[in-house]
């Protein structure tokens, strides 16, 4: 196995900082935010079901799409239960646009599971037993709605520490970054430290372009004109609009192969997006 280097700033697993280090780069991250810090509904709540829905549309979606939706989203869904007690293809409907409609049924199973609770889950472990919550929007939700000190890292936290503590290194990985981020936190106030830090880096992407290119996670998302997850939108797209149809009047609807459509319909089917009775589909299960 190749060694890797380690930055004399790395000690044991440990991020070697200074006091001076640690308060010089806070003062810098924090002077920023408070000249141009952006401003989002979701960073001026605490509820954890609106932090919930902003995390899953931010996920490969840029904030300039995702504001609108967020707003229509919660004006329609403001609660785990009213997300639940709707109608799919409406959910549907309102979600697109976002791309990746599989998120929109993660946050219809995720809210089941939340109203069933008859609580917000507010512990990493509960938190992960919800549909589509990974490791990142665990702790999304623990530093933004129940200010918890945790480790948090996205592709703007990631390209400050890469700019700042890891200048001309390649394939970083988040393992190595993530002391740095641990030794640098405002354990008082995570929650504004970390909306800070995500500011910070959007500007570094725009003054230097994007150091996350460094990053052992990176990689380039790829074409959506002839992807399936194009195919798997137009398809619910167009059982919106028919209400029902078969295999075969999908296909002539949509510009791809017969093989790709039926491929993409068992995915769907499969998922719960739509359901299936003697060769005719329609949104829902």
């Amino acid at each position: 196995m190749a060694r890797v280097s380690r930055s004399p700033r790395e000690s044991g697993g440990r991020a070697s900082l200074s006091e001076a280090e640690i308060t010089a780069f806070r003062v810098q991250v924090l002077g920023l935010y408070a000249k141009r810090g952006r401003v989002f509904p979701w960073r001026s709540t605490r509820d954890p079901w609106a932090i919930l829905v902003s995390e899953v549309m931010l996920q490969q979606t840029q904030t300039e799409r995702v504001l609108p939706k967020y707003l229509a989203w919660m004006a329609a869904y403001p609660t785990p239960r009213s997300l639940v007690e709707a109608d799919l293809a409406d959910v549907l409907s309102l979600w697109s646009g976002l791309g990746y409609n599989r998120r929109a049924l993660a946050l219809i199973k995720a809210a089941s599971r939340i109203a069933s609770l008859g609580r917000f889950p507010d512990e990493e472990d509960e938190l992960l037993e919800l549909p589509g919550v990974g490791p990142y929007t665990a702790r999304a939700l623990l530093a933004f709605a129940f200010d918890r000190p945790v480790v948090l890292i996205e592709t703007n936290i990631r390209s400050v520490f890469l700019q700042r503590f890891f200048e001309g290194e390649e394939s970083v990985s988040d393992a190595r970054i993530a002391p740095f981020v641990e030794a640098t936190l405002d354990r008082d106030d995570p929650r504004s430290w970390y909306y800070a830090l995500m500011d910070y880096g959007v500007e570094i992407k725009r003054a230097f372009g994007n150091p996350n290119g460094r990053s052992a996670h990176y990689a380039k998302q790829s074409p959506f004109a002839d992807s399936h997850r194009r195919i798997r939108g137009e398809l619910l797209k167009e059982l919106g609009s028919m209400g029902r149809a078969d295999a075969d009047e999908l296909a002539r609807a949509l510009p791809f192969a017969r093989e790709r459509v039926d491929k993409a319909l068992g995915e769907l089917k499969a998922e719960g997006f739509v359901a299936e009775s003697c060769g005719v589909y329609r949104l829902g299960n």
